[in-house]
């Protein structure tokens, strides 16, 4: 029975926006490609275009040889792992095309892999030579090309047979399947793709930072960055009053405006698609805020300890006007000093910033190179951007953060970041 390698790529200039995919049917023996389509369609989001993608690639491959078995590759970690049976399809616009993918071939006779962006860049390339072609009003058309070489088709054939690279981050409980990069993160805005269809390597390096920016995110060459996208929780029945609410309190729930705040934030996420996974805070607004996000991206929540607010020790509930006047002298002090504590025995400034800078540089090891949300509290937003720019400790009481409003840093390699502040929910409208 013959054996066949379908690579299939989609992506979208804005997601959603222009988009295009590509696929390539390679001989799973030799490494020889057999067939390769792209097609402008429009405009649609990334995931659309990578299952238009899958499916033109398997179309191909039943047109080759009806009989064969297929082992797909890509590198959407959501349509590998739907397709695979393992994640749930919620998405409207996807159901329908998975269900013809799934027809093509009985399901026994395809399987899935995925693989790392850089082994994917056959379809890649065709992906966006078809956007390219739909910005100039055409359709992509196959160029006349000779065969692969016999050298060519070997290192095809060694690159399809070698395993993917394992991608869950160090230490994470669930599997390294559920845990990698998921497509809606992937958010792939190639405005800046060269004539001609070659992805630049700039646009490879920042491809994360550059989803959740506007311009003016400075290319690395070092490799993508681990892009933090910051949201506070939404309110709660004490944000309003402007109370003290930290990890030593009630953990107050989320309001219904909190929770209208929430579904707003998880829109505006989906329709920017650049979100991978998501790690919240372990207190209940948090969490709350987190999981309304994840069931419209159609994600899991990882939970870490360290994205915990402060504790406000005996400030917990109280208004800053009732600190004043109940503990004058601790309240000056702390105002005035990182390393005070509030009222009985609370968590200074200082030490919520050692612990963020660990939880810091925990999360940018375990997920270099991808988009991240970030579900948390005012003081670990506020220190994150503080540490990012380098900024004094006072900076802290010179930055204002609305309920469920977005920030981002991006992480690289040589220790830089980029910091992006939206602070604004009314862009969530």
């Amino acid at each position: 029975m013959r054996e066949f390698v379908v690579e299939a790529d989609g992506g979208s200039r804005g997601n959603p926006g222009p988009a295009g995919y590509g696929s390539v049917v390679r001989d799973a023996a030799t490494g020889e490609t057999l067939t390769e389509t792209a097609e402008y369609i429009g405009v649609a989001t990334n995931n659309v275009a990578e299952y238009r993608g899958l499916l033109a690639g398997l179309r191909a491959a039943h047109r080759l040889d009806p009989s064969a078995t297929v082992h797909v590759r890509m590198d959407s970690k959501l349509v590998v792992e739907q397709m695979s049976g393992r994640w749930k399809i919620k998405h409207p616009d996807m159901k329908p095309l998975a269900m013809q993918a799934a027809r093509v071939f009985p399901p026994d006779r395809v399987t899935y892999e995925w693989i790392p962006r850089d082994r994917n860049k056959h379809a890649d390339r065709l992906a966006n030579e078809a956007m390219d072609a739909g910005a100039r009003g055409e359709q992509w058309t196959a160029p006349a090309s000779a065969p692969a070489s016999t050298a060519e088709a070997a290192a095809q054939a060694a690159q399809a047979a070698s395993p993917a690279e394992p991608t869950a981050p160090p230490g994470d409980a669930r599997t390294g399947a559920a845990k990698a990069r998921e497509a809606p993160a992937r958010g792939r805005d190639r405005a800046g793709t060269p004539p001609g269809g070659e992805a630049a390597k700039a646009d490879a390096d920042v491809r994360a930072a550059r989803t959740v920016a506007s311009p003016g995110w400075a290319p690395a060459d070092m490799g993508a960055p681990a892009t933090f996208v910051l949201l506070r929780h939404g309110e709660t029945p004490l944000t309003p009053q402007k109370r003290f609410s930290g990890s030593g309190g009630s953990d107050p729930s989320l309001s219904d405006v909190g929770r209208e705040q929430a579904e707003r934030a998880a829109a505006a996420l989906a329709r920017r698609g650049t979100i991978q996974h998501i790690v919240a805070s372990p207190l209940a607004r948090t969490r709350e805020t987190a999981g309304i996000v994840a069931e419209r991206l159609g994600l899991e929540v990882s939970v870490d300890d360290g994205l915990r607010e402060t504790d406000f020790g005996a400030w917990e509930g109280l208004t800053f006007a009732e600190v004043r006047e109940r503990h004058p002298d601790d309240l000056n002090a702390w105002l005035a000093d990182p390393e005070a504590e509030p009222t009985g025995g609370g968590e200074s400034f200082a030490s919520t910033a050692t612990r963020i800078a660990a939880t810091r540089d925990k999360l940018t090891a375990a997920y270099a190179g991808r988009t991240v949300l970030l579900v948390t509290h005012v003081t670990p937003i506020k220190t994150l951007i503080r540490l990012a720019l380098g900024a004094p400790p006072e900076s802290l009481f010179r930055m204002e953060l609305s309920a469920a409003s977005l920030s981002a840093v991006a992480y690289y390699a040589d220790g830089n970041a980029s910091v992006r502040l939206f602070n604004d929910t009314s862009h969530l409208r």
